[in-house]
């Protein structure tokens, strides 16, 4: 059993809110809780505009303007994070957590090469300087499976390839030797190829370097091949926590049930077989299912489940309040009134 000390990162109730045009305060990240053990993989998942990422932003205190953290607790290997003054923020982002962004063309700094972006990490984290630290930036890029990394070292990123772009964010976000990994979207707009290849070097990152990873996609696919639990976030929660296996086995909330439905599989499988190469076949046999509407904006939440307008298993209770965290099952949890949690007046 998993005690508070395997815990690497621990986030609590955490709460985010940005400022509306019209003056008022909406959440993006709502009553959110989950742990990553050490050297596990956590996928979180869900649709674009579920809170996926200013999540991960949270958890590095990178939160955009006008958004702000204004409840909840963040842990890392059993420190206040929230409670850290920002001079001393450094020894978290990048020296504890690396972070893989979504998009690396507007991550890395288009005016240097990707070797001198390397090498100053390196010396901003007091690891290596001068000849060290270019022979670190070229060992990193060749780690990251970067063809002739000496050359490329000296190359700008609009140089490189997407592809190669996204192996040098990961050797630039494993440069400090990190604890935990968070990997937002990172295969987004690459080919199916490429996407297979990143995945593999993640795998072998986790492998290599003991690293635990927050795994952010909307890709049940890559959740498949790739985590270890799965949490589940819709309009700024976590609706749905569990084991990969048990998620795919037996999913407790309808919007889980909902995008597992709309995801390309053989004919009578049920969870994606794990392949060796990181590879997934792209037959599909059956008609793929599609979920009505689309994830409510800030500011235009239902009273209610958030999910209640978009869900086929809607009853009356659904309406009054969201719904509690509540177990599903062993080692499941999930925030649905079919699995309890009924406010008193609608029994």
């Amino acid at each position: 059993m998993t005690g508070p000390a395997d815990f690497l990162l621990r986030v609590e109730r955490l709460r985010t809110e940005f400022t509306l045009r019209d003056g008022r305060h909406v959440a993006a990240v709502d009553d959110v809780s989950f742990s990553i053990g050490r050297g596990e993989t956590l996928g979180l998942v869900g649709e674009s505009g579920s809170g996926k990422s200013v999540t991960a932003l949270s958890i590095i205190r990178l939160v955009p303007p006008p958004g702000r953290i204004v409840s909840g607790r963040i842990e890392l290997e059993g420190r206040s994070v929230l409670d850290i003054d920002e001079r001393d923020m450094p020894q978290i982002r990048g020296r504890r957590i690396g972070f893989i962004f979504q998009e690396p063309t507007a991550a890395l700094n288009p005016v240097y090469t990707i070797g001198y972006q390397i090498e100053e990490t390196l010396v901003v984290h007091g690891l290596a300087r001068g000849a060290a630290a270019r022979r670190r930036a070229i060992e990193l890029l060749d780690a990251a499976r970067i063809p002739d990394p000496q050359r490329r070292a000296k190359e700008y990123p609009h140089q490189l390839s997407g592809g190669l772009r996204q192996r040098a964010m990961i050797a630039l976000a494993i440069a400090a030797e990190p604890a935990l990994l968070i990997a937002d979207e990172p295969t987004t707009a690459l080919d199916v190829t490429v996407q297979a290849e990143i995945l593999d070097l993640l795998r072998e990152m986790r492998r290599q370097l003991h690293l635990s990873l927050l795994l952010i996609t909307h890709d049940f696919g890559v959740i498949a091949e790739m985590a270890d639990r799965v949490a589940v976030m819709y309009a700024g929660r976590i609706i749905e926590q569990a084991p990969v296996g048990q998620i795919f086995q037996s999913p407790a909330h309808p919007y889980t049930r909902g995008l597992l439905a709309c995801m390309p599989r053989l004919e009578g499988t049920t969870l994606p077989e794990r392949e060796t190469n990181g590879a997934r076949s792209a037959a599909n046999r059956r008609r793929l299912s599609a979920i009505a509407g689309t994830v409510p904006a800030l500011g235009d939440l239902p009273r209610g489940c958030a999910f209640a307008p978009r869900c086929p298993e809607r009853f009356d209770p659904c309406d009054l309040a969201p719904p509690p965290e509540v177990l599903a099952a062993p080692n499941q949890t999930t925030r649905c009134y079919l699995h309890g949690g009924i406010p008193e007046g609608a029994r």
